[in-house]
């Protein structure tokens, strides 16, 4: 019997090329397995043969991604395989983007079977659930040891062709896809036991979980505007001409931060948007209509605000991870309050 033949997907980091320095590392491929992909193979069985490996950047993949994915697809055709595996990308959000991104293109135009690995809060894998089957993992390379089992366990039942189970018995993030099954009583007696669990203080699953939000509690109200001292953040990717600070185009792992004193509005020659998540054409052509500056110097010198605050903050907010976003916002808010801001005008795209 032939082995089944699986190309695995890795980034530059565990292909052991380097951090983030070399996220920009061109699509390669390598016989054989590498990383992760060594440790994958025990769990995969012995029908299962991983013959190849590609390797690329996370930079370059989402920054090229149109042309990475056509160039990568074309190394993993050459393997003719039975099925492609990426990852795990665990909480990285451009790695995840990629993995995600490149199963969904081997899926539609090779047809074979795909599978990936991340943890719940990255952002490839809300955008990629109800595409693929991703193994849920922690939230850093730490829980490599038990996600590559859980890839092996789903990866040998995708290729065999057996039954998938539901996300609880086979490890994968739920896909929002629901199934009739029979069970032996029915659907009232259910709830009141689940119910009477409930009232009891006992623990119960329910058949239909709802998605949990943060809940945000609303600042002091601001004693005299005409005299607070306001600041500006985005996550539209306004930025210097040029992107000084290189921050991503999707899936930002930094922020800036750019000192507008003086700057009574932004101009065409000396800013643009870094984000690749919306048509860039306008906020191109005048970067206010992201960041306002122009107005909030107006409502300066009427006397409606104090002060314009003389630094601006911005990011991607563009498949950029829940984790990063909170760690950006507690930081750029320590500097802001030791700065005497008293107020945040926020805008997105």
């Amino acid at each position: 019997m032939n082995k089944i033949r699986v190309v695995h997907y890795i980034n530059q980091f565990f292909a052991g090329i380097g951090g983030e320095d070399f996220a920009d590392h061109k699509p390669e491929i390598r016989e054989g397995k590498v990383g992760p992909g060594m440790g994958l193979a025990n769990f995969l069985g012995e029908n299962a043969e991983i013959v190849a490996t590609v390797v690329c950047g996370d930079s370059y993949f989402n920054e090229n991604l149109e042309s990475a994915k056509e160039e990568i697809l074309n190394m993993i055709k050459a393997y003719e395989p039975d099925m492609f595996i990426a990852g795990p990308a665990f909480n990285a959000g451009r790695y995840g983007t990629a993995c995600g991104s490149i199963c969904k293109e081997v899926n539609e135009k090779l047809n074979i079977p795909v599978l990936t690995g991340m943890y719940i809060e990255n952002p490839g894998a809300d955008m990629f659930k109800k595409d693929l089957y991703i193994i849920s993992t922690g939230n850093s390379a730490a829980s490599m040891r038990d996600a590559l089992p859980a890839l092996g366990k789903l990866g040998k039942k995708l290729y065999s062709g057996e039954e998938i189970g539901s996300p609880s018995e086979d490890g994968y993030l739920p896909r929002g896809i629901r199934r009739n099954v029979f069970l032996e009583e029915n659907g009232a007696s259910r709830a009141v036991d689940m119910l009477v669990k409930k009232l009891k203080g006992d623990q119960f699953k329910t058949e239909y979980p709802m998605p949990v939000f943060d809940t945000v509690s609303p600042g002091e109200k601001i004693i005299d505007i005409k005299k607070a001292k306001i600041a500006l953040v985005t996550s539209g990717g306004i930025v210097p001409k040029g992107n000084p600070d290189r921050i991503e185009s999707s899936s930002a792992s930094k922020f800036g931060k750019y000192d507008i004193d003086k700057v009574e509005a932004l101009s065409m020659e000396t800013y643009e948007t870094a984000h690749g998540g919306y048509d860039p054409v306008y906020a191109n052509d005048d970067p206010n209509r992201v960041l306002p500056v122009d107005v909030l110097r107006d409502m300066e010198k009427s006397n409606e605000i104090g002060q314009l605050h003389r630094y601006y903050y911005s990011t991607v907010g563009n498949g950029t991870s829940v984790n990063n976003s909170k760690a950006y916002a507690a930081e750029i808010a320590k500097e802001l309050i030791n700065d005497g801001v008293e107020a945040v005008i926020l805008t997105s795209t």
